[in-house]
């Protein structure tokens, strides 16, 4: 029986012409990514990169304090440990699985082979770095501007984009510790947009039911993200 898993579930890996897939699909992992789970530390050096194809993995930056908030999210759009395509063997920012489920992985050494040899993953993986510094330029304004309401909606959205499915397991701890918020606020944000019948909200569990009401509701900082992703990536890697 065939595997239903394939490195082309991840739109930078099937972006690559034949040969640069044929020559790196070599060397790819496939790994389970289970909630929770740290891919790297922040100031630690990437043994790893990862391509994720059905999880969800959050940057988190991590203050003096203790506390976390995330800047960004990469799915099946990109790869974690951009830091490596911009000359860096660390990055400041913490990734946190956020949603489970697998990924592949590939040594920090076959990815700088690529980019020191001009593979096209190079020119993809710069692409996608300069998409991520607008998601995160985005996210801090839409952080600091908009309520939380219209904050969850743009991080449901967001991360359906990058998920086969509507359903998202997740509790609403992390949800607050993402988001730099209390846990009272996010079962607040939840609750409402559940009498709103845009989603289904349950401990551990939120199903979007409603995708296209939910963008009606969402702030415009959802639509700035995608407009950049699709302005840089092409078409078989931007997510819509």
């Amino acid at each position: 029986m065939s595997s239903p898993h394939s490195p082309k579930q991840n739109h930078l890996l099937a972006a690559l012409p034949a040969e640069d897939y044929e020559r790196l699909s070599q060397d790819l992992e496939l790994v389970p990514l289970p909630l929770g789970w740290a891919a790297h530390e922040s100031g630690g050096k990437l043994g790893y990169v990862y391509f994720p194809t059905t999880s969800i993995v959050s940057l988190l930056y991590a203050m003096d304090n203790g506390a976390s908030a995330e800047i960004a999210l990469t799915g099946n759009d990109g790869l974690v440990g951009i830091a490596l395509s911009m000359g860096g063997e660390g990055t400041p920012t913490r990734a946190v699985v956020q949603t489970a489920g697998y990924g592949y992985r590939l040594k920090t050494a076959i990815l700088q082979r690529e980019f020191r040899e001009g593979g096209h993953l190079r020119f993809l993986a710069l692409r996608y770095a300069q998409a991520l510094a607008m998601q995160m330029a985005q996210t801090a304004i839409c952080n600091r501007r908009h309520p939380v309401e219209q904050q969850l909606c743009r991080w449901l959205l967001l991360s359906l984009d990058r998920l086969p499915t509507n359903e998202l397991k997740i509790t609403k701890e992390l949800i607050a510790n993402m988001f730099g918020v209390n846990a009272a606020g996010i079962d607040e944000a939840a609750l409402k947009l559940q009498a709103e019948k845009l989603i289904q909200y349950t401990r551990g569990h939120i199903i979007v039911l409603d995708r296209s009401k939910m963008e009606d509701h969402v702030c415009g900082c959802y639509e700035s993200i995608n407009q950049e992703s699709n302005r840089l990536l092409p078409d078989s890697v931007a997510v819509s």
